[in-house]
């Protein structure tokens, strides 16, 4: 084998080319300055020796560029490959909520953006998570959830909705909400498949069906009210659809669907035979109406896959414990989707998911009246700067009209609010195929305890002016 023996020069070997991508150095790299050659391997039999250059990953920070990628290392810029990635993702930068999160944290203000919690969940429940490592409960799991946590959504759902469903053969538990949406788009949708969505829409509805190769049809709800728009529902559903995917209490609005809503929809679902994707992880946060699930309606639940998690109503969303509940001949696409994707769900969280559903009814009631005092905190704070604020029913979150302050859009005025007030705001046109129907909205969370809720009010009182 030959040696590196000169700083600036590279010789290549076959056994070089054995070694693993990250210590191979790139045929493309260029040198600014010289690097530093250790000698990492013995002297073999034939007293030949192998050096290259040490690079700390952590020196190393890289920036998406339309052209080849810079990479900027503890020795100098050297050029790398461009990024690649599948055309069916090409038009799916960073996500809004990553890029508003670093600014927030850059600027050091108050992020009402991402919808996580800023405290923690019940002890009872981190207290059985922890009790569930301690006893060993650590390898995996079963693919469609341990027996407990199967038994204990079983019941929740018997008892929000009146159905009886069998544990073992009509539930899967999945890591998060978000991998239900993906197992059930992936298992039930084929390429080419006509689904249709509400918009605006959470960004990953739009991004997993992309990844199916499926035919997105939108049709928007519009404030004030966000009701859904029947006659052109009835204009764009078919024979040809093969699913609606349906989000209540809705994500990004606090929109709930009434439930001759949902009867609307679903006669038409029947007279079409079209399949629903429910996604209902806001369900446990509804304030001005009781929640409904589609599947609940005469004829539905054999066409509905019912999306749930434990993130939302525990406010433990880094757990990513969710769940999918379909009749046996749904479920199976959803499952087998599932078993290629994560396989199994965390083992501990799981049993205490089973102790948190267990909860009573007075969790429930608490969890409701503790959200209604933050909600009101932040929609009389935001009228009092001077949005214009639409009514939201559930979920935490409010979306309100930004244009009073003058901005152009949605993205421009958020990285304003940034920069100059330090509140973080989500805009909403991500959640929008045309990005112009998002342009004048965006959207705030109230899932922060009070003292920062009162404190980002404040700041937009101060600084933010009406133009």
């Amino acid at each position: 084998m030959r040696t590196f023996n000169a700083p600036g020069r590279l010789d290549l070997s076959t056994e070089m080319l054995l070694l693993p991508a990250c210590f191979r150095p790139s045929l493309r790299i260029t040198l600014f300055k010289p690097f530093l050659w250790t000698n990492i391997a013995a002297k073999n039999k034939s007293s030949s020796s192998l050096s290259f250059p040490i690079v700390r990953a952590s020196s190393v920070s890289t920036f998406s560029t339309a052209s080849e990628a810079t990479v900027m290392a503890q020795d100098g810029p050297i050029n790398q490959h461009p990024l690649q990635v599948a055309k069916r993702l090409e038009k799916f930068k960073t996500t809004i909520f990553t890029q508003m999160s670093s600014l927030a944290i850059k600027h050091n203000a108050i992020n009402l953006g991402q919808g996580f919690p800023n405290f923690d969940g019940p002890d009872f429940v981190k207290d059985a998570a922890i009790q569930a490592i301690k006893d060993g409960k650590n390898q995996y799991a079963r693919g469609y959830g341990i027996p407990d946590l199967n038994s204990a959504i079983a019941s929740r759902f018997q008892k929000d909705t009146g159905i009886t469903i069998d544990p073992e053969t009509e539930i899967t538990v999945t890591s998060g909400c978000t991998e239900a949406i993906a197992a059930t788009i992936l298992g039930l949708i084929n390429p080419g498949d006509e689904v249709i969505l509400f918009a605006p829409f959470y960004d990953s509805y739009e991004a997993t069906l992309s990844m199916a190769g499926a035919k997105i049809t939108c049709i928007t709800l519009q404030p004030p009210d966000f009701a859904l728009p029947l006659e052109k529902l009835k204009s764009k559903i078919s024979k040809n659809t093969r699913a609606i995917l349906l989000n209540t209490p809705h994500n990004p609005t606090g929109k709930m669907f009434t439930k001759e809503e949902l009867e609307q929809i679903s006669l038409l679902c029947i007279e079409n035979d079209v399949l629903v994707f429910s996604d209902e992880v806001y369900d446990k946060l509804a304030f001005e109406m009781d929640h409904i699930s589609i599947a609940s309606l005469p004829g539905m639940y054999e066409r509905t896959v019912t999306m749930n998690s434990l993130g939302k109503t525990f406010s433990l969303t880094g757990w990513k414990i969710g769940w999918a509940i379909a009749p046996p001949h749904l479920l199976w696409g959803v499952k087998q989707a599932h078993s290629y994707l994560t396989f199994a769900t965390s083992t501990p969280m799981q049993y205490a998911a089973a102790v948190a559903l267990n909860a009573p009814d007075s969790y429930y009631e608490e969890l409701r009246k503790d959200y209604k005092g933050k909600k009101e905190i932040l929609v009389d704070g935001l009228k009092a700067v001077g949005f214009k604020v639409f009514p939201s029913s559930g979920t935490y979150f409010v979306v309100v009209d930004h244009t009073p302050f003058g901005l152009p859009d949605d993205v421009a005025f958020c990285e304003y609010l940034i920069k100059e007030v330090g509140v973080v705001a989500i805009p909403t046109s991500v959640f929008y195929l045309d990005k112009e129907e998002g342009k004048n909205l965006v959207r705030f969370t109230f899932c922060k305890d009070e003292g920062t809720l009162r404190s980002a009010v404040e700041r937009m009182k101060e600084r933010l002016v009406k133009k």
